[in-house]
């Protein structure tokens, strides 16, 4: 089987190495974003997938857009049985999507319909779900809309960072693969419609979603906090600079028994997290924050070097 590969991130780098050992697939192309510059040098820097291709052996392709006609006939030349598509990005046009015979198939980390979009395992956390999953679908020309092949659910502990999750997820997912290729292609697996009237649909992150709203309860803000993580992060602003508020928690004062209005930054009596924000709902404490230019610490460690964060309003 003739297997042409699309990803981007490291998450997805172990659904590309399962794929390359099995013994009857050949991966006769591996797509990736360009190199982008990164970091003051601006140095350019390839997306994990390429380093890890280019590793393996692999033919490396980065075009800006799937869209040219150029592209479209040098993936046509690799004559791929079938493309797998993982965190890849871009929307494949249709004579993309028609080139393969047995189709593209997409790894995406929800359970479809619920939280179709670009960003399903951010939502899954902020709003709370108790269980998300992996989904491997076809692909069509709408937004994660293609019909389903295989689903496996995952139990979540109210825990996971959407770092630790997607990972999570996408190993699921490359495990849900490796068991259904074969089939899927040997016309042993049947794809079901998704269910339109379940469907839900995210949107994608923006750096100002991470601004902490003191006037949500402290319980929504712990989930965002570990939603957005490690971008944007929850953040809140002090003496005119950003605080990051890398790790955080429900305090069990309650918000009745504070005479505070929210934002104002309170004693906690825990010896390990003193401090804590007044939200509209309960307290949010803080264990690890982080002031703009300086390093992480503990709460309790910047709070011994600048008490005056007790009684400030955020």
């Amino acid at each position: 089987m003739r297997l042409v590969f699309m990803g981007t991130p490291s998450a997805v780098v172990p659904v590309l190495e399962g794929l390359v050992a099995l013994e009857d697939i050949q991966v006769v192309g591996v797509f990736t974003p360009p190199d982008r510059p990164r970091g003051r040098g601006r140095t350019p820097e390839m997306p994990p997938v390429k380093a890890r291709a280019l590793d393996l052996g692999l033919r490396v392709y980065q075009p800006d857009s799937l869209r040219s006609p150029q592209v479209q006939s040098e993936l046509a030349e690799l004559r791929p049985d079938v493309i797998v598509v993982a965190a890849y990005g871009k929307f494949l046009p249709p004579t993309i999507l028609e080139t393969p015979p047995h189709g593209c198939l997409n790894i995406h980390p929800s359970l479809l319909p619920r939280h179709r979009g670009p960003s399903p395992v951010v939502t899954a956390i902020e709003r709370g779900d108790t269980e998300t999953g992996v989904t491997l679908m076809l692909l069509d020309q709408g937004m994660d809309t293609g019909d389903i092949i295989a689903q496996r659910g995952y139990p979540m502990s109210s825990q996971e960072t959407s770092e630790e999750l997607t990972g999570v997820l996408f190993a699921l997912g490359g495990e849900l693969l490796l068991e259904s290729l074969v089939a899927w292609v040997n016309g042993q697996l049947e794809a079901r419609p998704q269910d339109q009237a379940l469907a839900t649909v995210t949107r994608k992150l923006e750096r100002s979603d991470g601004l902490a709203d003191w006037d949500v309860a402290a319980a929504a803000l712990e989930r965002r906090a570990r939603a957005y993580a490690p971008w944007p992060g929850l953040f809140t602003q002090w003496e005119g600079g950003v605080m990051k508020l890398l790790q955080v928690a429900v305090s069990p004062l309650p918000g009745g028994g504070v005479e505070a209005p929210p934002g104002r930054v309170v004693s906690l009596p825990e010896a390990d997290i003193p401090v804590g924000v007044v939200t509209a709902e309960g307290v949010l404490a803080l264990k690890t924050i982080q002031v703009e230019g300086r390093r992480a610490q503990s709460a309790a460690e910047f709070l011994r070097g600048r008490p005056q964060f007790i009684g400030s309003q955020l």
